[in-house]
């Protein structure tokens, strides 16, 4: 089995129009601005990963995300990433925080990004609370998924947001699949109920648990994203709160 982030290997040029060739596969087209603490990070005008806003100034993504020497936009109220809606905010990000622990592969791939101004709160754009509670999400609830991107099936973008459901797993499980890729004190994992779910593209989106955002989308199967039999795996956001809470006190350096 290989595996594979859903964007990761970030130096290459034809990487990146990989990259981009996937979203919520199988999914539904959210209903318009319905999750309005979600982000698209943008390079050169194009989608490259997705976040969520968790204070007017910083965004919440994957660490892979990041690219060496290419400035990144985030774009905040957003449904249609193609179209200039009036409900849309372009900020630049002024500060790159990676977890400091995070050395180019799977674990400890969270990243905060300082934006250079503030976002406008407003009916659009809003920020999501992190969970406070250090609970454990048990196997087979049931969470939501969401992102941008191209379809697997279909070389046309859908460029509006889309979502879908998917089902956590025991560790144990995620541990068989993934082996040493997989760590239980930071990671969880997943299953669609049936056939798509998280693919390239959506890293850094959330996995939202009973309304709270429980992880950060992290890595697949390569090739085969939507195949059940291999779980998706996600960066849990309440063991990382403490760093969170450092970076946002401005106690961490860039």
């Amino acid at each position: 089995m290989h595996v594979y982030c859903t964007v990761f290997v970030l130096q290459t040029v034809s990487w990146f129009a990989e990259a981009a060739e996937s979203d919520i596969v199988g999914g539904k087209v959210a209903k318009p601005h319905s999750k309005p603490y979600m982000a698209s990070l943008q390079i050169q005008g194009a989608h490259w990963c997705g976040g969520i806003l968790i204070r007017e100034d910083f965004v919440l993504t994957a660490a892979h995300c990041k690219i060496d020497h290419q400035p990144m936009t985030v774009v905040l109220g957003a449904h249609d990433i193609t179209k200039k809606e009036k409900s849309q905010q372009h900020i630049q990000v002024a500060q790159f925080h990676p977890h400091p622990n995070f050395v180019g592969e799977y674990s400890y791939d969270i990243m905060l990004l300082k934006l250079k101004h503030t976002a406008k709160l407003n009916r659009y754009v809003k920020v999501i609370e992190l969970p406070k509670k250090n609970g454990k999400i048990p196997a087979n609830i049931r969470c939501t998924v969401a992102g941008w991107g191209q379809t697997a099936k279909q070389s046309s973008t859908s460029p509006v947001l889309k979502e879908t459901t998917e089902k956590i797993q025991f560790s144990f499980e995620c541990k068989f699949i993934w082996k040493q890729y997989f760590r239980s004190d930071h990671m969880t994992c997943t299953r669609p109920d049936k056939w798509g779910g998280v693919c390239q593209g959506d890293s850094g989106g959330p996995l939202i648990c009973n309304t709270k955002p429980e992880g950060i989308t992290a890595f697949t199967e390569k090739d085969n994203c939507s195949n059940p039999k291999n779980p998706h795996v996600f960066i849990r956001i309440h063991p990382f709160l403490p760093w969170i809470k450092e970076v946002m006190k401005g106690n961490v350096v860039a």
